[in-house]
């Protein structure tokens, strides 16, 4: 296949015969993308009998929780994708700005396991994934190959993790419990901006043909899943926060780039809404802005390229946020001396501020975009953002202690909370950012040539067949014809649904 085309059909009858016998053996059923975007059609005795299974747990029914719209708990579901909406005392800005919780996904607490997903299931269904004797390598910053670790040990096939050695601590900790063999967690040198030595590797790894690189930068099944799936969730929440306030408008939808899967939701956002779409990267590396270079560490946003799946001409504005602002506020959210100080010097609901832990570093870093992009655009009462939380500060402990060390040897008081909400709330400004008008648009996209074109061997042809639109809407007719080759897969498993 080539790298812009989609198998919508059985590619070898063979390897997919394996993988009914091995899914059929292992008693799991997949569900359709469809349902993972609207999971009030998953049939009801599916939802009942996972109320039985732990969320945490390497179960098959959890992939019926590979979804938006899991309840606090993460054992049923709610009416709508739980968020936070942040008040103005602490955003500075009028504007509605709404975050997505992703900590209510199953297993890794982040939605990354929704793009893992998005993009080995189309290819176990069309064969071209032997689970019983294909590895699938997960390259990632972090969340994606821990969701594709996730997503692997359920299929019962080996899932390999590929990701930079600087990471936190927390990720490999939960790696480490997940993966079969300690082989299968892969350090790659350096931190989050070294995406192209986990390439490197990638293509070491490719030279064995057991081996499935699922790359999450070029897999077209991480768009999809996140304009189907995530779009329409974060709809529900405009929706929800519209009700008793109709003339409220969706002026943007605010995400980091990362591997650009999750702004897929922006695409859909945009067509039914008419919302900006708002690419964030870290100042500190500033790719977008700046054809530039650096290291930060807003951990789950990697770069020093573009994304081969980012439809960068449907892009409205980049901006970048500093990695001195989402570690600040990391510890601002989730020191004790923090809170009490947001709590009884901001004014803020206790409620509030315990659900602030929801928020990881790359999403802090989009509650700063949001209040940028606010800023930029005069927004005000009527006009709504909407972000995503991908994962929650579970995730960054050790960075916190850390960074408190490294900023903070004496201790952090309430002192340095009132400086670090001055400086990092407060003085937001709507500096480090570009409106894209065509040629901008042009630039970026063209700036993708370098890793795509030179380094991965893309044919130019398919690299700038993404430069129409057409393209990106033409992708989308592949999603029922991958919930119908699902539903067959199902049916020749002879397992309806789990519970059976």
């Amino acid at each position: 296949m080539g790298w812009t085309e989609l198998a919508t059909e059985v590619v070898d009858p063979k390897v997919r015969a394996r993988a009914v016998r091995h899914l059929r053996e292992a008693r799991v059923v997949l569900p359709s993308f469809a349902e993972l975007a609207h999971p009030a059609r998953i049939p009801a005795r599916v939802l009942a009998a996972l109320a039985a299974i732990d969320p945490d747990a390497a179960e098959a029914g959890n992939l019926f929780r590979v979804h938006w719209y899991n309840d606090e708990r993460r054992k049923g579901l709610a009416a709508v994708p739980s968020y936070l909406e942040l008040p103005e005392a602490l955003s500075g800005v009028r504007a509605r700005i709404l975050v997505a919780l992703g900590r209510n996904f199953p297993m890794i607490g982040a939605h990354k396991v929704l793009a893992a997903y998005g993009c080995l299931v189309p290819r176990l269904v069309t064969g071209q994934f032997d689970p019983a004797a294909n590895k699938a390598v997960w390259p990632s910053t972090g969340n994606y190959c821990r969701g594709g670790v996730a997503i692997s040990r359920i299929l019962g096939c080996r899932g390999v993790a590929v990701l930079p050695a600087g990471m936190s601590e927390e990720r490999f900790a939960w790696l480490k419990g997940w993966v079969g063999r300690a082989e299968d967690i892969v350090r790659t040198p350096g931190t989050e901006s070294n995406v192209k030595e986990i390439y490197d590797k990638c293509a070491e790894l490719a030279r064995d043909p057991r081996n499935v690189i699922l790359n999450q930068f070029a897999e077209f099944g991480n768009h999809l899943v996140h304009y189907a799936a995530t779009g329409p969730a974060l709809r529900a929440v405009y929706e929800h926060a519209r009700r008793g306030h109709e003339a409220l408008g969706l002026a943007a939808f605010v995400a980091a780039s990362g591997s650009a899967g999750t702004l897929g939701a922006g695409d859909y956002l945009k067509e039914a809404c008419g919302a900006k779409i708002v690419a964030v990267e870290a100042l500190e590396c500033p790719t977008m802005l700046e054809n530039g270079y650096g290291e930060h560490n807003i951990q789950g946003i990697g770069d020093k390229h573009i994304p081969f799946i980012h439809n960068v001409m449907n892009t409205d504005v980049v901006t970048g946020v500093s990695d001195r602002g989402t570690d600040s506020l990391n510890l601002l959210f989730n020191s004790r001396v923090g809170k009490r100080y947001l709590e009884r010097r901001r004014g803020l609901d206790a409620r509030l501020v315990a659900r602030l832990e929801a928020l990881g570093l790359s999403s802090i870093a989009n509650l700063l975009a949001a209040i940028k992009t606010a800023k930029r655009f005069s927004l005000g009462r009527d006009d709504a953002i909407v972000t995503v939380a991908t994962d929650s500060a579970a995730m960054y402990g050790s960075e916190r202690r850390k960074f408190e060390a490294a900023h903070y040897p004496q201790g952090f008081d309430e002192i340095h909370a009132g400086e670090v909400a001055g400086r990092h709330l407060d003085a937001v400004a709507d500096d480090h950012m570009i409106e894209l008008g065509t040629s901008e648009r042009r630039r970026i996209f063209n700036l993708g040539y370098y890793t795509w074109v030179e380094q991965q061997g893309v044919p130019l042809e398919e690299f700038d067949r993404r430069r129409d639109e057409g393209f990106w809407r033409g992708l989308r007719e592949a999603l029922p014809k991958w919930d119908a080759l699902i539903a067959e897969f199902n049916r020749e498993t002879g397992l309806d649904r789990p519970g059976r």
